[in-house]
C-alpha cells in the first residue's frame, strides 16, 4: 500500500478518535457536573444528552460544506469544533455555556462522520478501501476506550477532575488541526466540483503513477454521464433510488440491533439480571474491550471475504445471541453471567460486522456528485435511531420487559439478514465508479 494514502489514512481517521473520545468522555464527568451546579433530573439529561442532539444537526448539515468547500476544509474546520468544544467545556462556569460548547462538540462529531469516510474512500485504491475506511470505525472505538481509561486516570486528581476529563481532547484535537495541513484535498472532489483535472491527476499519481490516467478518465467519463443523466444533481432523483434505499435500511438496521441500548445501558442491563453494581460496571468495560478487538480483527478480513460476506456471518451471530438473552429474560434464567457472556458475543460479531462495515459502505455506494449528500443522508439517519433508542430503551425494558425488548431486537436482525442475502451488493474490490456503474448507471 502506498505510504502516503495510509498516513493520509490515518490523519483523517484521527477525527474518528476525536468522535469516539468525545461521545464517550461525558460519562466520567456526568454524576461530578450535577453535583457541581445541583441540576435536576431533566436539566442533567439535558447535559448528558445534547451532544447527541448537535451530532444529528451535525450529520444532516455535514454535506453542505463538504461539497462547497471541500473534505479537507470541512475536517479542518470539524477540528476546530472539538479544539474549542474541548476547551470551553473546561472552563465554563455557567451551565448555559457549558451547554453551547457541548453542542458544538456534536457538531464536531456528527459532521465528522459524514466528511472523513468519504474523504478516504475517494483516495484509497479500491482493493484497501474497506481496511482505509475500517480506521476511521477503529479509531472511534479506540477513542471510546481511551476516553475510559483516561477518565479512570484523572478521576482521584481533585474536586474538579471532570474539567480535565473534558479538556484533555485539546491535545488529540489541536494535533488533528496541525497534521491536516499535511493532507491533500480529494481528488474526486477535485473533478467534480472543481473541474480541476490536472491538479487531481498529481494527487493520483502520488497515490499510484501506474493507475492514476485511467483513474481520472474514469472519473471525467462518469461525470460526463451523470450530467447528461441527472443535470440537477438532487440525491432523491429516480435513478439515485438503490443506494438512497442501501443508506438508509443498512442505517436503520445498524441501530434496531439494539447495539446503542446496550453500550449505553449495560450496566443497568446487567443489574437486571441480578449481578451486582460493581460487577456490572467491569463488564461494561469488558464490553469496550472486546469491540475494540473484533474492529481491529474485522479491518483485516473486509478486503478480503467482502462486505456482505461480514454482514452474513454478523445477522447470524446477533439473532442466536439476541434470541438468547431474550430467552433468558423469559425463563428467568440468568445462572449469573449467563446474559453478560451473551452480550459478550453479541458485541463481537457486531463489531465484527456492521460496527465494521457501515461507515465503509455507505461511503462507497453513491456517485462523486452527491456522495457528500448520500454520506449525509445515511449518516443522520443513523444518528437519528440512534438518539430513539437510547432514548426508548429504559421505557421498554420497564414496560415491556427484557425478553421482549431483545425479543424485538432479534426479530430486526432476521430482518436484516433477509436484506444481506437478498438486496446488499458486494463492493469488494471495486473503484468508486464501477459501483456507481452497477448501481446508478446500469
Amino acid at each position: 500500500m502506498n505510504k502516503s494514502v495510509f498516513l493520509w489514512s490515518i490523519v483523517i481517521a484521527l477525527g474518528g478518535f476525536l468522535f469516539g473520545f468525545d461521545t464517550a468522555v461525558i460519562s466520567g464527568a456526568e454524576q461530578s457536573i450535577q453535583k457541581y451546579w445541583q441540576l435536576n433530573n431533566v436539566q442533567h439529561g439535558l447535559t448528558v444528552s445534547i451532544a447527541l442532539m448537535g451530532t444529528v444537526i451535525g450529520a444532516l448539515l455535514g454535506a453542505i460544506p463538504s461539497d462547497k468547500f471541500g473534505r479537507r476544509t470541512t475536517l479542518f474546520l470539524i477540528a476546530a469544533l472539538y479544539l474549542v468544544s474541548s476547551l470551553g467545556t473546561a472552563f465554563s462556569y455557567n451551565w448555559y455555556v457549558f451547554l453551547f460548547f457541548r453542542l458544538i462538540g456534536g457538531f464536531g462529531v456528527g459532521a465528522s462522520s459524514v466528511a472523513a469516510p468519504i474523504y478516504i474512500s475517494e483516495i484509497s485504491p479500491a482493493e484497501k478501501r474497506g481496511k482505509l475506511v475500517g480506521l476511521f470505525q477503529f479509531n472511534v472505538v479506540f477513542g471510546i476506550v481511551i476516553s475510559y481509561l483516561s477518565n479512570y486516570l484523572i478521576t482521584e486528581s481533585g474536586q474538579h477532575s471532570w474539567r480535565l476529563m473534558l479538556g484533555v481532547q485539546a491535545i488529540p484535537s489541536a494535533l488533528f488541526l496541525f497534521l491536516l495541513r499535511f493532507v491533500p484535498e480529494s481528488p474526486r472532489w477535485l473533478i467534480a466540483k472543481k473541474g480541476k483535472v490536472e491538479e487531481a491527476r498529481k494527487i493520483f499519481q502520488t497515490i499510484n503513477p501506474a493507475t492514476a490516467d485511467k483513474i481520472v478518465s474514469e472519473i471525467l467519463q462518469t461525470e460526463k454521464e451523470e450530467k447528461v443523466l441527472s443535470p440537477n444533481e438532487s440525491l432523491f432523483a429516480k435513478r439515485y433510488r438503490t443506494p438512497v434505499s442501501l443508506a438508509i435500511l443498512f442505517a436503520v438496521f445498524n441501530q434496531v440491533s439494539g447495539i446503542n441500548a446496550i453500550i449505553y445501558y449495560s450496566p443497568r442491563i446487567f443489574e437486571m439480571t441480578g449481578i451486582s453494581t460493581g460487577s456490572s460496571l467491569l463488564s461494561t468495560v469488558g464490553l469496550g474491550l472486546i469491540n475494540f478487538t473484533f474492529t481491529l480483527l474485522a479491518m483485516n478480513f473486509i478486503d478480503k471475504i467482502g462486505r456482505r460476506t461480514l454482514m452474513l456471518i454478523g445477522s447470524f451471530g446477533l439473532i442466536f445471541t439476541l434470541g438468547m438473552v431474550s430467552y433468558s429474560f423469559y425463563a428467568a434464567h440468568f445462572n449469573g453471567w449467563t446474559v453478560p457472556l451473551y452480550l459478550f458475543v453479541y458485541i463481537a460479531f457486531f463489531a465484527f460486522s456492521q460496527g465494521a462495515v457501515i461507515w465503509v459502505f455507505i461511503s462507497e455506494i453513491f456517485p462523486n456528485q452527491v456522495r457528500a449528500k448520500g454520506q449525509t443522508l445515511g449518516s443522520s439517519t443513523h444518528w437519528i435511531m440512534a438518539t430513539i433508542i437510547a432514548f426508548s430503551f429504559p421505557y421498554l425494558a420497564d414496560k415491556a420487559g427484557g425478553g421482549n425488548t431483545f425479543l424485538f431486537f432479534c426479530i430486526m436482525m432476521c430482518l436484516q439478514f433477509i436484506f444481506v442475502w437478498r438486496v446488499m451488493p458486494e463492493t469488494k474490490g471495486k473503484s468508486l465508479e464501477q459501483i456507481e456503474h452497477t448501481l446508478v448507471l446500469h
